[in-house]
Formats: structure tokens, sequence, C-alpha cells
């Protein structure tokens, strides 16, 4: 291994004396200061699910106008997933991690300069949409943070990177909680954020590492996007994901429309499910590296499916102490399953590898490159399920008077979540049923049931 400029040209973590010697502590000093920028990213993206708690009715707008706000928010924060994943070879991780840091402050800025009664309802959907560019960090830091770690211990690293920026959404609604019980407006709020921006750039600059093996390669993102497991993944990252960042924009909405909570007595709750989706993450990556990604990720929309079932009855019988712990319990699944299926990606892609009797090197080699690729779009797919989230919650309240129809829609969702799950990567043969061996041969059979 050799350095130059932040630059690492040699970069090996397969290698057990390599990882050992070297590797590791590199790569847990870059995933420290990568989960601090995606924190930070995952806030400012999440800021308006906060800043319209603020908006009281001198602001002028509807529950349908906020809906539609984080909805837009949302949307942006899924499409530029897609370009900040390549940037990172384009810039380098470390390069990038620094610009896409400073990028925090337009946002932020310009929310501070127009978060006043008065301003047009078409300036607050601009300036929300400049605070989608926040969700791409989470797309580059993953795949920078992919290549830095074997295969082996992916399932730990992508969970830890991906749940301590996850955890930057309930952190903003914690900080809301605090300046709004002290009387303070969002302006506070937003000016608390400016600072800690510079900080995470700064610190990107002094700590972080290039990976000149990580080179872009526009091969990868069309072959990723040729690869059916690409968009497989990403329908079931709507499942996960899209449902933790569509909840976490519309939970404090929820409380407010449909049980008459206050801005405070909102907040009091909003931040608990995201903060406990967060924390749990990583341990869903874990338990995907200890008994397989699929197997976790099955059984873990089960267990989404029975707390929507759960949210249905609390929502009809009006029972706002059942509808919050449900709620707060599907919040966990969701980041449980967020790390689950994000271990299987990699997963996938060094199976395949071997399908095509690649070994050693070679097929780590393969499977960083695709799963590289298919990341940044399964995670800005996964992350439209968010605006999908919010667009039913908008509809069936503009429809029903509650969020009841938008649940049964989600409910629905997660049974054909379940479904592809079992029939694409746990049914046996699961290599013939998912493409990988032809039909006509009897071996090899792969199955994913691992991955």
């Amino acid at each position: 291994m050799t350095a130059r400029g932040r630059w690492i040209q040699q970069w090996d973590p397969e290698d057990e004396t390599f990882w050992n010697r070297t590797g590791e502590r590199i790569a847990r000093r870059n995933l420290l200061f990568s989960v601090l920028s995606e924190h930070i990213g995952f806030s400012i993206w999440t800021m308006w699910s906060v800043l319209v708690l603020f908006m009281g009715p001198e602001y002028g707008l509807t529950p349908a106008d906020k809906f539609l706000l984080t909805s837009l928010v949302t949307l942006v924060g899924a499409v530029v997933r897609v370009p900040y994943t390549f940037a990172v070879a384009v810039f380098g991780g470390r390069n990038w991690t620094i610009i896409s840091a400073g990028l925090l402050l337009v946002p932020t800025v310009a929310a501070f300069a127009v978060m006043e009664p008065g301003t047009s309802f078409s300036t607050f959907l601009l300036v929300g949409l400049l605070a989608g560019i926040g969700g791409g960090n989470f797309a580059s830091s993953m795949t920078n943070i992919n290549a830095f770690f074997p295969l082996r211990k992916k399932g730990w690293a992508l969970g830890l990177n991906a749940g301590g920026g996850n955890i930057g959404v309930p952190v903003i609604q914690l900080v809301a909680l605090a300046i709004i019980g002290a009387s303070g407006g969002p302006r506070v709020l937003l000016g608390l954020y400016i600072p800690l921006i510079v900080v995470a750039a700064v610190l990107a600059a002094l700590y972080m590492d290039n990976l000149a093996s990580v080179k872009n390669d526009t091969g990868a993102a069309k072959d990723a996007a040729r690869d059916p497991h690409t968009w497989i993944m990403s329908f079931l990252y709507i499942g996960t994901f899209g449902s933790f960042i569509g909840y976490s924009f519309a939970f404090g909405q929820v409380l407010q429309n449909q049980f008459d909570r206050t801005p405070l007595e909102a907040a009091y709750v909003t931040f608990v499910g995201p903060l406990l989706g967060s924390l749990i993450r990583p341990l869903g990556g874990w338990l995907a590296d200890r008994y397989g990604g699929a197997r976790i990720t099955l059984w873990n929309f089960v267990g989404m499916g029975a707390a929507t079932a759960v949210l249905i009855a609390a929502s009809m019988a009006q029972s706002l102490a059942l509808f919050t712990v449900a709620f707060v319990g599907l919040f966990v699944l969701t980041g449980l399953g967020n790390g689950s299926t994000y271990k299987m990606i990699p997963g996938i892609f060094q199976a395949k590898a071997h399908a095509l009797g690649l070994e050693g090197e070679a097929a780590a080699a393969y499977g960083r490159r695709l799963s590289g690729a298919s990341m940044g779009l399964i995670g800005a797919v996964g992350a439209l399920g968010g605006v999908g989230i919010n667009l039913a919650f908008r509809q069936s309240f503009l429809s029903y008077g509650s969020g009841t129809g938008a649940f049964v829609a989600f409910l629905a969702c997660y049974a054909v979540c379940f479904a592809v799950t079992w029939a694409v990567y746990l049914r046996r043969p699961a290599a013939r049923s998912a493409g990988v061996t032809p039909a006509t041969e009897e071996k090899p059979q792969l199955s994913y049931a691992e991955v």
C-alpha cells in the first residue's frame, strides 16, 4: 500500500495479513468521518419534517401543502443519490465527502433566510428542493465505505455507516424539541447546523482517504442497471428504507392531523421511532452476516406487516397509545430491514461471481465492481418509497380524513416484498429462480439464502 496526497494506490481488504496489519485501522478511520458527514446530510435532508411543525396557521399552509412539500424534498434526495454514487469514483471518496458536506450549507442558509410567516408556498417548495441534496450523502458514503471493507465485514460496516447517518433524523428532531420547548424559532435550529457542516468538511479533509482502485467505470453502471437483482433489491429497499424515510417525514404530521397533537406534543414522540430505527440498523447488518440477509429480510417483512395491521386497528379505534407504540415498533423493523437488505447486495454479486467460475481476488473485484455501482441505483429507488408514503398519506387525509387508507396500501406492499424475497432468494433452487443458473443445468445450484 502506498499513499500520495491522501490517495491510497493499493488496497486489498480480502488479504487478511494486509487487513490485520494496516487495512482495518485505515478503514475504520474513514468509516468514522464518513458517518459524521452522512449524519449531518440526513439531518439537513429531513429538516423539513421538523420545520413544518414550526409552521402554524400564520404560515397559511394546509396539511396537504405540508405533505406535498415533504414529498418533493424526499424526491430530490432520492434522485441525487445516483450522481452522488458515481461522484466517488470521479473525485475520490475523501474529496467528494468534503464537497458534499460543503454543499449542505446551501439549503441550510437558504432555509434560514426564508423561514418566516408571509413567505410564499412556492418559495418554501424551492428551498425545500435544495434540502434534498442531503439525501445524496448516503449514496456516496455507502459506495465509498463498501470499497474499504472485506466481504465478511460489510454487513457490520455498511450497517454502522448507514445507521450513523440515519440517526441524523432523530437528532435534528430532538434538537427541534429542545428549541420548541424553550420557545425558540426555526432559525435557531438552522443556525446550529451551519458551523457543524463546516466542521464535518474540515475533518474529512484532514482524516479521510481516496482509493485509487475505485475508478469511474461506466461499464459497471450499465452492467448493474441490466442486472435484474439491482431492481429486485431496489424494490425490497423501497419496503425497508423507503418506509423509514417516509415515516420519518410523516410521523409528526400524522400525529398532528389525526390525533390533534400540538407541535410540542408531536415533537415529544416523533424522534423516538427514527432514533430506534437508526440504532438497530447495524444489528440488522450483523444478523445478516451471521444468519443470512435473505432470511432476516424475509421475517422482517412479516414483522412489518404485523405492525402495520396493528396501526390500522389503532387508527380506526383512534387509540393514540396503541398507534404510537405500533408506529415506533414499525420504525424499529424498518431499521433492522435496512441493515439486512444492504448486506444482501455485495453478497448477491459475490455469489454471482462464483457462479461464473471466478475465485479469489477476481471474484472479490467482480463483487465490489457491481455492488458499488448498484448501490446508488438501489438507494435512489428505495428512497422513492418515501415519496410514495408521503403522497399516500396526503391522499388518505384528503379522501378519508385519516391515514388509515395509506396504511392498508403499505400492508399490501409488505406482503409483496415478503413474496419476492422468498421467491427469488430463498425458494430452492434459488439460482434457477433468480436466473443465475440455466434451467438445463443441474449444477452448480447457487443458493442466495446466505447472502
